[in-house]
């Protein structure tokens, strides 16, 4: 009987290319409420959750003042998203293939469940996965390991059985700490040194198959032993 393998897929810049919608709702929620925030800065942030970014910009804010903004930024997102999903070129294939393979799927995303479940109806592929981990499951954001462990989890999988697509250094990191393979996908606002500590780093979801990613979770498990 073969082994199950399991995959968890990061949602921002893995299943749907949410770079330039994040950073517009970035933009619209600074001009609501009086402060800027640059590209620059926002790409080195870009995969943290919003809470965590809006304590780094310095404003001053209460807790609760932060979790509405939070609130209000994630609402224009998705309604930027909602009028033309940008899904990830290769990301349905992906899907259906490995779900085909007989891998056990999950998203593991720091972003709120409202994120993810627009996602994963967007691209029609809820139903063949199994687990889905947001940032209101976990205590601790990237690069703590704690939303891929939770994930296997759910999986009814060991760590070392799961691979993880990653687009940013933070979830590199997590899935390395979770005793997974890592494969880093470059996307937009991304470079291949980012990923560097990545097992694995490809520039589209279509160079990756079932068969390689079988093979690079059994590489990387007999090497951890």
């Amino acid at each position: 009987m073969s082994v199950v393998s399991g995959v968890i897929f990061d949602v921002d810049g893995v299943l749907v290319d949410s770079y330039v919608a994040h950073f517009e709702s970035w933009k619209q929620l600074g001009e609501r409420h009086g402060f800027g925030q640059t590209e620059e800065q926002f790409a080195r942030t870009f995969g943290r959750t919003s809470h965590e970014i809006l304590a780094d910009l310095g404003l001053g804010l209460t807790n609760d003042e932060m979790t509405r903004l939070s609130d209000e930024k994630e609402a224009i997102f998705r309604a930027i998203i909602s009028t033309g999903f940008p899904v990830m070129p290769g990301a349905v294939p992906l899907i259906d293939s490995l779900a085909e393979d007989g891998f056990r799927l999950a998203v593991g995303s720091s972003g709120p469940p409202e994120n993810v479940a627009l996602t994963l109806a967007e691209l029609g592929r809820g139903s063949l996965f199994r687990a889905a981990v947001t940032g209101a499951d976990v205590t601790r954001g990237k690069p703590d390991p704690e939303v891929f462990l939770r994930a296997a989890e759910r999986l009814e999988l060991p760590p070392e059985s799961c691979a993880v697509i990653e687009d940013a250094a933070p979830g590199i990191s997590a899935a390395k700490r979770a005793g997974m393979a890592a494969i880093g996908l470059v996307s937009r606002g991304r470079t291949s040194q980012e990923l560097a500590a990545a097992d694995h780093v490809v520039h589209h979801l279509a160079e990756l198959t079932p068969s390689s990613i079988r093979s690079l979770i059994t590489h990387i498990s007999a090497r951890a032993d």
